[in-house]
């Protein structure tokens, strides 16, 4: 990982689309769109977003049928074309 920033956003992410998705999926789903998500905005390939745990778990925190209705989150983009995302506080 390069230390130099090329761009850091905040996002405020919506997740209603996992309602049209089996509940026992949502959870899945939700992640899914976190990544498609952070892919289009951070114009970055699916290989370089690394999604922090502390996104997964706040995801997962009421289970796999209670998803976020939404979700904010810090990406950062590197110099090597490296997106990190981490819960934004």
């Amino acid at each position: 990982m390069a230390e130099d920033i090329v761009k850091e956003q905040i996002y405020t992410i919506p997740l209603r689309g996992v309602k049209v998705a089996p509940r026992w999926k949502r959870a899945n789903k939700a992640m899914s769109l976190i990544r498609e998500y952070l892919e289009r905005h951070m114009k970055a390939t699916p290989e370089m977003i690394k999604i922090d745990k502390s996104i997964n778990e706040r995801v997962w925190e009421r289970g796999c049928e209670k998803p976020p209705s939404f979700i904010r989150v810090r990406a950062a983009k590197y110099a090597d074309g490296e997106v990190q995302a981490e819960l934004a506080a």
